[in-house]
């Protein structure tokens, strides 16, 4: 983004815009309107539902889902970048801070409320700082296969406890495992209008997404289970209703806790900040503004402000919605204005219509959450990982497992060690490998069997496929320590490190100790082709260039075996 005068130009579109708008409106026209409207018209129906049922799922009234909304459509179209990015209450969130805030609970249910309102300011400020600071590569701390057994986690979770809404029996608390113990001894009990409901809900979205992603399914399945709840008096037959919910806007104010609750969510606020800065990002770069890419750590800024706004009206934390995003994109939104037009019909319920949801059955919103649950669960993805990489496809069931025994947040946490354990085993991995010379060029290529390449007697050409640092610096040292000690004598190695983007103090310590032990010994060390900007600033701090000599930093491996082995003939 570059500024002139008052106005401001953004990367992808090109027409100016003045500084008093917000990015998230660049280069829209009265034109758009249109577009807009219909865009955020679809999304309210698809939305609205869903926030409701999330609100239920987070253990709070329905219309606090409508707040949410309201928050993060107002929050995200201030302070965001992307267009098109829809942000709201999320099922993959809910079921983490839920239990985790039950602690908060016991103590009192009016806690609860506050709890969770404070939750969302302190989410909030996390996501402004790390978009301030461009901390955006926290968001690829988990894996795809970590991310996949998470998501089936959130998923098993969700059809648990949803569950006794839609059988009609009554829930139990305790962990994951004496719910559903609970619900096996209560089989015999199934209300079946309760459960006629639910499956219909579900089934009515599983039809309508196969018709259309903007298909309003979870609205005409909630309407028509409204209806058949009213004429045939389904309230006598033990299905149970949202009740009167009386009509109000959100209001301001600032939660208050006492210092035994912020223990409790200071870490739940940075887990719950991670996972959201996740899925903000895989959202905001599966749907850029342009061809120049999205600014994730804007998207953070705007995500972190709409959960600051929806603390403030004692909502919950929100996130960026996948699903949502791809119907706003579809039904060709130009602009943030989609989000608002959403938030106005979230508002127009809560003012006029809260009681035209008195007689919604909960096992309806419960069926909205079936089908989020199935939606989690990525088969595809599984399927992919288990054909490609067999040892990586343990990572699902692992974390799904954590997710499932362990508390919710616990679980996760688990899963967010097991996807940095992954990266590390990957980095400690790291092979060394031998360089060959293509038969009548000059281009040195790993050691491939298929071909024969040209190898010179006394000069070993070797390459790390990773950066240097602490967790492989002693076998890469060791690696060529056998090269060195080959029949006929080393007399010339030449590092290839093309792939060595970054060195730590370690991995320079260890590669001094290295050079300086070979030239002790008569075989003489070059690097070839140190590209990466940052590992050429690496040797200059940490006394590598110095130590290696510029004289013997080449731009390709040739060069370095021209210049060096004619030097040593000499």
């Amino acid at each position: 983004m570059t500024q002139s005068g008052g106005e401001t130009s953004d990367a992808g579109n090109g027409a100016p815009r003045p500084w008093f708008v917000p990015r998230t409106f660049a280069g829209w026209r009265t034109r758009d309107l249109g577009a807009d409207a219909l865009a955020g018209l679809t999304l309210a129906a698809i939305a609205v539902p869903s926030q409701m049922a999330t609100a239920r799922l987070a253990n709070l009234p329905p219309q606090v889902g409508l707040f949410a909304l309201i928050a993060a459509a107002v929050g995200f179209a201030l302070i965001g970048d992307s267009r098109r990015l829809s942000v709201g209450a999320d099922s993959t969130i809910a079921p983490i801070f839920a239990g985790a805030l039950a602690m908060v609970a016991a103590a009192g249910p009016e806690h609860y409320p506050m709890a969770a309102a404070a939750l969302s300011l302190a989410v909030g400020l996390i996501l402004i700082c790390a978009g301030a600071f461009r901390f955006g590569f926290i968001a690829d701390l988990l894996s795809i296969p970590v991310t996949t057994g998470f998501l089936v986690g959130i998923a098993g979770h969700i059809l648990i406890l949803q569950a006794p809404a839609v059988l009609g029996v009554a829930g139990s608390r305790g962990s994951l495992a004496d719910q559903a113990q609970s619900l096996i001894a209560h089989a015999q009990n199934v209300n079946p209008w309760t459960l006629a409901i639910g499956l219909g809900v579900l089934a009515v979205m599983l039809a309508g997404e196969r018709l259309s992603p903007r298909f309003p399914g979870a609205l005409i399945g909630l309407s028509f289970a409204a209806l058949a709840t009213a004429a045939l008096g389904l309230e006598g037959r033990g299905v149970t209703t949202l009740g009167s919910m009386a009509g109000s806007a959100p209001r301001l104010f600032v939660p208050t806790i006492t210092w035994g609750e912020f223990r409790i969510i200071a870490p739940l606020a940075a887990l719950i900040a991670l996972v959201v800065m996740v899925q903000t990002a895989a959202t905001t770069r599966a749907f850029p503004n342009s061809a120049a890419g999205p600014d994730v750590s804007r998207d953070f800024i705007g995500v972190g402000a709409a959960n600051m706004l929806s603390g403030v009206i004692g909502a919950f934390p929100v996130d960026a919605s996948p699903p949502s995003t791809a119907v706003v994109a579809e039904a060709g939104c130009r602009s943030q204005a989609a989000a608002l037009v959403s938030a106005a019909v979230a508002l127009a319920i809560l003012l006029a219509g809260a009681d035209a949801l008195a007689r919604l059955p909960s096992a309806a919103l419960a069926g909205v959450l079936l089908f989020v649950a199935l939606r989690l669960i990525r088969v595809g993805v599984m399927r992919d990982v288990w054909r490609r990489s067999r040892a990586e496809f343990l990572l699902i069931p692992a974390t799904a497992l954590a997710i499932l025994m362990l508390p919710i947040q616990q679980g996760v946490s688990v899963g967010v060690l097991l996807s940095i354990l992954h990266g590390v085993w990957t980095t400690t991995r790291a092979r060394t490998v031998e360089f060959e010379r293509i038969p009548g060029t000059s281009i040195w290529w790993p050691r491939d069997e298929a071909t024969r390449g040209e190898f010179m007697p006394d000069i070993c050409v070797i390459g790390l496929q990773a950066p240097l640092s602490f967790l492989n610096a002693y076998n890469f040292r060791r690696a060529i320590e056998l090269f060195a000690t080959r029949d006929p004598p080393t007399r010339l190695i030449v590092i290839e490190a093309n792939a060595l983007v970054e060195i730590d103090y370690t991995g320079a310590t260890v590669l001094a100790d290295l050079i300086q032990a070979l030239r002790a010994r008569g075989v003489d060390v070059a690097v070839a082709r140190l590209e990466s900007v940052r590992a050429q600033e690496s040797f200059a701090r940490l006394g590598l260039l110095t130590l290696i000599g510029r004289d013997h930093i080449f731009r390709s491996v040739q060069e370095a075996i021209d210049a060096l082995a004619g030097r040593r003939e000499s």
